[in-house]
């Protein structure tokens, strides 16, 4: 195939347009692109965040997608898995397989994964306070089928603060919570080359409420601090500068969330050589994951959200992502169905495939209002950080309440304009129809999943070897209350049947629970 790109007229693209007082992509400081090339080489990633029900119903998922042409998996677990607990909790009565699938063994990870090679496809998980645990079972699931460690693709969330500051699925204290932050990096500099051991995420401070600006100076500000626990740890930050990865939201301006991708990386490159003196230009690239933005979805006429999500995403390949996921038009809704998320997958098919916005690294480098709103960007960001530094950093700011604040500031302040008609949402506060049509079925979880999970794991509990366990877990506790690697500990429990549940209450255990 011939590498030239052409309009339909006929005119030959340029990889990338010369803008003689911006560096080309793939240059320090990377304003526009971390490859020369950038899709000409290779296209983002192209990931469908999904979990529900059960492991067997979400692996039909998964296998669905990698059929109609996905190329990276995107793991959405629920919320007892996140915190902690085992589907037969009480605790997680009700929870059970709503908001992603249910993980509490070494077994449930394998049929998860069922018919999907670990060696040839990328994994993404988004899971933050039990991270250590799902990573231990994913190891242990490679050394089950003779997948050499250093053939594992994918990113693990891993990233606490922003829980403290917005998420809210945590299970034990900062402080706490980030050595197993940092024992992570350690055990993935060590055995996991390949693998992405933290992402950091303003997506979640984006959604929450705050502006595109502060998704930037918010987010930073966490990866500093990150990278100060990190080196106070003795974690190779050359290691950590190549591998860390960040998660960006898309929203509905087009130019600013554009501008504000290339303010990102080019205010990074300048922190890690400026602030922690890592010289090597790999260390400087932000490479991010972005989705598009779940708040701006609307449950009224909700085919609107395949045009909105279409803007978000043109944004984030205009802007350089290096990965994406395309939000489905219902999930305001629910769950999304099928047919939703084959729609937004072809999303993202089309404007790789038949717009034309993947021919040209940057085609907007050099437009005066991209490169005014990115200077403009950047310069907010940069004021955010400082205010942070001044908090003592982004763990004290987090115990002050001082990212909260901001946070919530600006989510009173947007709805006060959507209720004023300042901001306008079309088929919501205006151009809206009184008689419109019923709101289509979104998919549910069938109750009976839920019945089936806790048999599952009482089952499982009753026929496995209690004294190995027992051991596993003792072993865990002294890691816990020692200075020792936790997850070389986990992965030893994972493979001797210790389940997620009685994993994180050894840990609780020993580190407390965190109450807000």
């Amino acid at each position: 195939m011939s590498d030239k790109r052409r309009t339909t007229s006929g005119i030959e693209l340029p990889v990338t347009t010369d803008v003689p007082e911006l560096e080309a992509p793939g240059e320090y400081p990377f304003t526009r692109g971390v490859h020369e090339r950038m899709y000409r080489d290779r296209l983002w990633t192209f990931r469908q965040y999904a979990g529900f029900g059960t492991a067997a119903q979400t692996n039909e998922r998964y296998r669905y997608l990698l059929e109609q042409g996905q190329t990276g998996l995107s793991v959405a677990f629920d919320l007892p898995t996140q915190i902690g607990f085992d589907s037969d909790d009480p605790v997680a009565l009700g929870e059970v397989g709503k908001v992603g699938v249910p993980i509490s063994t070494l077994d449930d990870i394998d049929e998860l994964f069922r018919e999907i090679p670990l060696d040839r496809v990328s994994v993404s998980m988004t899971i933050n306070s039990t991270a250590a645990i799902l990573l231990a079972f994913y190891v242990a699931l490679a050394k089950r089928r003779g997948v050499a460690l250093d053939a594992l693709r994918g990113t693990l969330q891993n990233d606490m603060l922003k829980e403290f500051i917005t998420r809210k699925t945590y299970r034990f204290p900062p402080r706490p919570s980030l050595r197993l932050v940092t024992d992570i990096l350690h055990y993935a500099s060590e055995h996991l080359p390949r693998w992405n051991p933290i992402s950091v995420s303003g997506y979640h401070m984006r959604e929450a409420g705050c502006t595109a600006s502060e998704e930037l100076g918010l987010t930073l500000s966490n990866a500093i601090a990150y990278f100060e626990e990190a080196r106070a740890a003795g974690v190779d930050l050359e290691y950590l500068g190549r591998r860390v990865s960040f998660f960006w939201n898309s929203h509905n301006n087009l130019f600013e969330e554009i501008a504000k991708f290339r303010a990102g990386r080019r205010l990074w490159a300048r922190i890690v050589r400026e602030r922690f003196g890592l010289e090597d230009p790999k260390c400087a690239r932000l490479r991010f994951h972005t989705q598009t933005a779940g708040s701006t979805l609307t449950y009224q006429e909700p085919e609107n959200n395949v045009v909105r999500v279409t803007i978000q995403a043109l944004a984030a390949v205009l802007g350089g992502t290096q990965s994406l996921h395309t939000n489905g038009m219902d999930e305001a809704l629910g769950l999304p169905t099928r047919q939703s998320v084959r729609t937004a997958l072809r999303t993202q098919q089309i404007l790789a495939h038949e717009s034309g916005v993947a021919d040209v690294a940057d085609p907007l480098g050099g437009c005066p209002l991209i490169e005014e709103l990115t200077d403009a960007l950047e310069a907010k960001a940069v004021e955010l950080i400082a205010e942070v530094d001044a908090q003592g950093g982004a763990v004290s700011a987090a115990e002050k309440g001082f990212q909260q604040s901001i946070i919530e500031e600006q989510a009173y302040r947007h709805q006060r304009r959507f209720e004023s008609g300042e901001t306008t949402v079309v088929g919501v506060n205006c151009f809206r129809e009184e008689d419109d049509d019923p709101v289509p079925a979104a998919q549910k979880v069938d109750a009976a999943a839920e019945r089936e999970r806790v048999e599952k794991i009482r089952s499982f509990k009753g026929t496995r070897d209690a004294s190995r366990v027992e051991e596993a877990l003792r072993n865990l506790r002294e890691r816990a209350r020692s200075d020792e690697n936790l997850v070389e500990g986990m992965v030893t429990a994972a493979e001797g049947g210790a389940t997620l549940g009685e994993m994180s209450r050894v840990l609780a255990e020993v580190f407390g629970e965190h109450l807000e």
